[in-house]
């Protein structure tokens, strides 16, 4: 497994909650276990200890997005940076999963889990994938999706450094909101300029229309 693909776990916490929605789907063990995906053996180490813990990371995974997003590359480096110290991880050279056309193994880094607790293996793979991109990729590669309410974490992956939204989606419906915001004020500055032209009209004197 790549390092690059643990930077999805960072974006899926962070995603769990939609604060200007006020929803989150971190409410139970199943969902700190879905967290994990392939990784099921991880996620039976799941306690309700980890609802606690797994919210706190969330909120710290999140502002290291919102100071990327905003510019701050300082901030959001010293925010991960404390995650990674807080949350260290077990690298290791792993071949069994992958093989190539020939049957040799395809060797690997692969981050082995030894925590403590299902949250802080959770936190250092995620860490320690979006370090790998940030680093590789640049801080501006982490971004808050712009069509509100939604307010979702995504990794831009584009060759253009062009993405704005989280998904498709969110990138359709700003899109037309836009759109009509741009029909509306047209009409209001059409309406403005018939008013204008009627009230000079009207104050004309008939002798001179």
């Amino acid at each position: 497994m790549e390092l690059a693909y643990y930077s999805d776990y960072a974006v899926q916490l962070v995603n769990t909650e939609q604060p200007e929605r006020g929803t989150d789907t971190l409410t139970s063990i199943e969902a700190v276990r879905a967290l994990f995906g392939e990784s099921k053996q991880a996620g039976r180490r799941a306690t309700e200890s980890d609802l606690t813990r797994l919210r706190a990371v969330r909120s710290r995974m999140r502002a290291v997005f919102e100071a990327a997003d905003s510019g701050d590359e300082v901030r959001a480096v010293d925010l991960l940076n404390a995650l990674l110290m807080e949350f260290p991880v077990s690298p290791q050279i792993s071949g069994h999963e992958l093989r190539d056309e020939d049957g040799r193994p395809k060797w690997h880094l692969h981050i082995a889990d030894h925590a403590s607790n299902a949250t802080a293996g959770y936190t250092a793979t995620a860490a320690m994938g979006l370090a790998f991109h940030l680093t590789e990729l640049g801080v501006d590669r982490l971004g808050i999706c712009r069509a509100r309410p939604c307010r979702n974490a995504y990794l831009d992956t584009s060759t253009n450094r062009s993405r704005r939204y989280c998904s498709d989606r969110c990138a359709t419906r700003a899109n037309v909101a836009a759109y009509r915001a741009r029909k509306r004020l047209e009409s209001d500055r059409s309406a403005r300029t018939d008013l204008t032209a009627d009230t000079a009209h009207a104050s004309t004197p008939p002798s001179e229309r």
